[in-house]
């Protein structure tokens, strides 16, 4: 007898971009302003447009600190390592 799989579902992507909850990422506001903050999945940060600041998401953790965070008009820098 040949038994054919009941599910062919694949798992689910396990890229760090696929690992964010969405409700979880618009439940989060600047800790300076408390303004919303817009996703951007290229660069992996929240970015405040209110205070100028993006927050870098490492690992799959958002760091809501405003020492962290790096003002907007700087380019992105890489947080490798860290």
């Amino acid at each position: 007898m040949i038994e054919t799989p009941v599910s062919t579902v694949s798992p689910p992507d396990p890229s760090p971009r696929s690992l964010y909850d969405r409700r979880m990422l618009e439940a989060l506001v600047c800790p300076l302003t408390h303004s919303t903050l817009r996703y951007d999945a290229d660069a992996q940060e929240l970015i405040s447009v209110q205070a100028h600041l993006a927050f870098p998401i490492r690992n799959g953790i958002p760091i809501m600190l405003v020492d962290e965070a790096r003002q907007t008009d700087q380019p992105p820098h890489d947080h490798v390592g860290k």
